[in-house]
């Protein structure tokens, strides 16, 4: 069989979300079935190393779909061209997006459904885009991959999608998430706070990663406590807003925040491992993988306690309200006032991780596959 994937997020040294999602399932699902053409379709030059094994072919496509626009020509125009082309049987889109002019079997991955939810998050244009052509992508699809059984019903009840359409594959943790020893933890202070215990959000700048009200909680927090404690902020500041920006100014301890911007993943994982907590308190995630590398770094999790962070989090979180600044304050705290509490999270969370595995992921990707091209059948 011939598999054409969209790998446009699969992108060297710049792996976010979807990015690892592809990474590190295509990785195994190419080098499990050789038996089968794998092609990756990206907008742009790519690593080479990225063609994992020799049944993976690389094809580049432009134009570079950064814009709606552009992810019109894109999936609308040139993409139909190159599955027409190879002779396509399947067509994998890791990021959602399908291609409407195309009669190729295809499969799509809704990580979330976040702009339906909160659309004024977005610029107008991208939110238009999404809204306009992902209910019809859910119609499309052979079959709808997601990444929580909270997405799985939120994709349901949004676009009135059939339950046994959708699979869920949850997301996995990077094995190089592994705690450290004490002298590391210290070095790593030493680096980046001057030897100050930390609180830690990885993730993207945007709105829905609710850093306003993280920033209000760490000041309350500071104001209770008293304590010398920093916030460290990890992720691209692409998504600053005029709102965010206006709470984080007005902060009494503004200077106790620190922003690393986007890290290598080795730093990274130095960064999760010696934090107090991580505190990711978003009001909307498909699924939230910074909770699992939390848990698998030895760090104890502040997390929401809506759409998908309990079922990922389990009880080895606290979970705190994301509207309330006062209830992650609460959680911050506790994390300090209550005895034991830090140790019995660390634990909890170190046996939670063990359900979660990329080669799990990739193993009910493939099952997907398997079932939009009848080969279980056979």
């Amino acid at each position: 069989m011939k598999i054409a994937i969209n790998t446009r997020l699969l992108i060297s040294e710049k792996l976010e979300g979807i990015g690892w999602f592809c990474f590190e399932t295509l990785m195994r699902i190419t080098k499990q079935h050789p038996e089968h053409e794998f092609y990756f379709i990206f907008d742009r030059a790519y690593d080479v190393e990225l063609r994992f094994t020799p049944n993976v072919k690389a094809i580049v496509a432009p134009p570079q779909a950064r814009h709606p626009l552009l992810y019109l020509i894109w999936f609308e125009m040139m993409l139909p061209i190159v599955l027409k082309r190879i002779k396509a049987d399947l067509f994998l889109s890791p990021d959602g997006y399908l291609s409407l002019m195309s009669n190729v079997k295809q499969i799509a991955v809704f990580h979330d459904l976040n702009f339906e939810h909160y659309p004024n998050d977005l610029p107008r244009i991208e939110m238009m885009y999404y809204t306009h052509f992902f209910p019809r992508y859910a119609k499309k699809a052979c079959r709808i991959i997601t990444v929580s059984s909270y997405s799985k019903r939120d994709i349901i009840e949004t676009y009135k999608t059939p339950p046994e359409k959708i699979d869920v594959a949850h997301n996995g943790v990077g094995e190089i998430f592994v705690p450290i020893s004490p002298a590391e933890k210290e070095l790593c202070r030493k680096t980046f706070t001057n030897g100050v215990e930390y609180f830690i959000y990885v993730g993207s700048i945007h709105p829905r990663k609710n850093l306003a009200n993280l920033f209000l909680a760490f000041d309350l927090f500071k104001k209770r406590t008293h304590l010398p404690n920093k916030l460290v902020i990890v992720g691209n500041r692409k998504w600053w807003t005029n709102e965010i920006n206006k709470v984080y100014e007005q902060l009494h301890f503004k200077k106790d925040v620190i922003f690393l911007g986007r890290q290598e993943t080795s730093v990274l994982h130095h960064l999760m491992a010696s934090a107090e907590a991580l505190t990711y308190v978003s009001y909307h995630e498909g699924f939230g993988i910074p909770i699992l590398e939390a848990f698998a770094s030895g760090t104890a999790v502040i997390t929401s306690n809506i759409t998908s962070m309990p079922e990922v989090a389990g009880d080895a979180a606290l979970l705190v309200n994301p509207f309330s600044p006062e209830s992650i304050a609460d959680a911050m705290e506790s994390i300090y006032r209550e005895k034991g509490l830090k140790q019995q999270l660390i634990e909890k969370g170190l046996e939670r991780v063990k359900l979660f595995s990329w080669q799990q992921t990739a193993d009910l990707v493939w099952n997907s596959i398997e079932k939009c091209l009848n080969l279980q059948s056979k």
